[in-house]
């Protein structure tokens, strides 16, 4: 709990550097999984010749996050794929979260509004929303 009552008297320079350490990490764990999955894809099926003609859409596990999350467990090359770009759309939903905790930590009511309704207009639009 040291670290709540720390985060009340970080700087805006501070408070932008774990901002920026969030988003970089974010950033860099998804596409480490996302490659991860790229090159398990590659080394199944990346001689075979697609056939462009039929359309196939995702396999139905990959379809809802607990597919995705099941499938990603078990190490299968798609799941990571799908995993990782999950992780990606997370990570600036992540930034805003925090954003609005640490506001909240330096009792600046109105930056916790303003952040808390861009975290719903976030979350409005990824539940699709705005379609």
């Amino acid at each position: 709990m040291g670290w709540v009552k720390r985060l009340g008297r970080w700087s805006e320079l501070e408070m932008e550097g774990v901002l920026a350490g969030l988003l970089r990490t974010g950033v860099l764990v998804s596409a480490a999984i996302v490659l991860a999955g790229f090159i398990r894809y590659l080394i199944a099926s990346g001689s075979a010749v697609p056939d462009y003609r039929v359309f196939k859409g995702e396999p139905a596990d990959l379809r809802s996050i607990s597919g995705i999350l099941g499938d990603a467990a078990r190490l299968r090359r798609l799941g990571l794929i799908q995993f990782g770009l999950l992780l990606l759309l997370a990570t600036p939903v992540a930034r805003v979260a925090f954003s609005a905790f640490s506001f909240a930590c330096q009792k600046d009511k109105i930056y916790v509004m303003v952040t808390l309704v861009v975290l719903a207009v976030l979350a409005y639009s990824i539940a699709g929303g705005f379609s």
